[in-house]
């Protein structure tokens, strides 16, 4: 079978099944997410707390490490 000369029959069976699955979905209703839970911000024991204390490079260093 020559695709070229049936390319227009493809794309046509292509641009129908799309629309057919379009039009399958159109009518579903969209989920509905539910409110998420409330969240407690707060420090908890377990919790690991990183800190860095380093300065940031200026922009000459910047260009120097680049290369």
């Amino acid at each position: 079978m020559n695709i070229a000369k049936n390319m227009e029959a493809i794309f046509v069976a292509a641009l129908i099944a799309v629309s057919a699955t379009s039009f399958a979905t159109a009518s579903a209703p969209a989920p509905r997410s539910s409110a998420p839970a409330a969240v407690q911000a707060g420090a908890d024991a377990n919790m690991t707390v990183v800190t860095v204390s380093a300065k940031r490079l200026s922009a000459a260093e910047k260009a120097q490490l680049k290369g």
